[in-house]
């Protein structure tokens, strides 16, 4: 999926909600756990009761490779029945990779060729060789963790050097002579706030994955005071305020209800750019 079809979906929508399938075995509705795969078929639920109100899905690959073989056939059986039956959808796999070139070139054939994925979040800290096996898929995205929404946020992405300069900064620059913002997109925490603004003095046209809202404080309106752009710019995910907003049999229900009241916040705030 390209840019321009990620801003159409948005446009059709009016919405830029992503939804973070982080589905854990022991947060799942009790019933679900007499099923053959109870991780699919709470995923299989939420996604069909929240596609009509997001344009992404995030699955965190953490909560399936938890569960060894299991999880990861879960994992592929919710990327392919999105794929089948929800084509309009950018699936984003958060995985955090980044290593040596030929072993990043391995990662990228497994969620670009292996498993069909739009894009893959991808930790920068090994620099230009560990990124760029991610960038030879065309209408494929690395989204390159920028500046995090978790408390350890600080304990490097700010550290500045002796011009002064922040290590997310240099993060910031440093990829844009790797790729454009056609295939790259960054991570940047919607706890950051105001943080945005500086962001988006140095990368102004790239789409932001925005986590952080919800469950964690973020606010959906400072993240796009600060970071919204002419195309939107932002995916904002949010995982547990909606697909565990309820445990019981009418959680799918339910989720649908805080992804639509989600949608309805943001098409007010796209408002004023389409």
């Amino acid at each position: 999926m390209n840019k321009q079809e990620l801003f159409e979906n948005i446009k059709r929508k009016k919405s830029f909600l992503c939804v973070g399938l982080d589905t854990d075995i022991k947060k799942i509705p009790a019933h679900l756990l007499t099923e053959e795969d109870p991780i699919f078929a709470f995923n299989k639920a939420i996604i069909d009761a929240t596609a009509p109100y997001c344009i992404a899905y995030k699955p965190n690959l953490a909560f399936y490779e938890s569960m060894g073989v299991k999880g990861w056939i879960s994992f592929e059986k919710t990327i392919q029945y999105i794929n089948e039956n929800y084509p309009d959808q950018f699936i984003i796999a958060d995985a955090k990779r980044g290593d040596i070139g030929n072993t990043s070139a391995m990662y990228a054939r497994t969620f670009f060729e292996e498993i069909q994925l739009d894009a893959v979040t991808v930790a920068p800290y090994m620099g230009e060789d560990s990124v760029t096996p991610f960038l030879g898929y065309e209408g494929k995205w690395v989204i390159l963790l920028a500046l995090t929404s978790n408390k350890g946020s600080q304990d490097f992405q700010f550290t500045a050097d002796e011009n002064g300069e922040r290590l997310f900064e240099k993060v910031l620059k440093k990829s844009q002579e790797w790729a454009n913002d056609e295939n790259m997109m960054y991570v940047v925490g919607a706890t950051q706030g105001k943080m945005f603004e500086e962001i988006r003095k140095i990368a102004p046209e790239h789409f932001l994955l925005v986590p952080g809202v919800g469950a964690q404080g973020g606010s959906l309106e400072e993240v796009c005071k600060y970071g919204m752009n002419k195309t939107c710019g932002l995916i904002v995910n949010n995982s547990r305020a909606i697909i565990y907003a309820d445990n019981t049999e009418k959680f799918a229900d339910v989720a649908r209800e805080k992804a639509k009241e989600m949608q309805e916040q943001m098409a007010a705030l796209l408002s004023s750019i389409l």
